[in-house]
């Protein structure tokens, strides 16, 4: 009885870790790579760092976005933290 209690002290802080940091880690990984893979141009998407853009054009390691007229920018393609949701209303400022 004390050697099955004993391994369960011992086992139950390393599943806590596994449940708590790595899981949720390895799935955000998983859905990184999953949205990096997928980009495609003209989707507009906001950087890790906060940069709207459009995509104008991909290579295999490399996003180039339009961020004004005229301006285009080259990202990394893991830089690229979401995709934008194009169908919703852009809100205004404070009236």
């Amino acid at each position: 009885m004390g050697d099955v209690l004993f391994l369960i002290v011992l086992i139950a802080p390393i599943l806590g870790i596994w449940l708590l940091f790595i899981r949720p880690a390895q799935r955000r990984s998983q859905e990184t790579a999953q949205l990096v893979a997928h980009l495609q141009v003209g989707q507009d998407v906001i950087t890790t760092s906060g940069v709207y853009g459009t995509i104008t054009g991909l290579d295999d390691e490399s996003v180039l976005l339009a961020v004004a007229p005229g301006v285009e920018v080259r990202f990394d393609r893991r830089a690229i933290g979401r995709v934008r949701q194009t169908d919703l209303p852009v809100e205004d400022g404070p009236e």
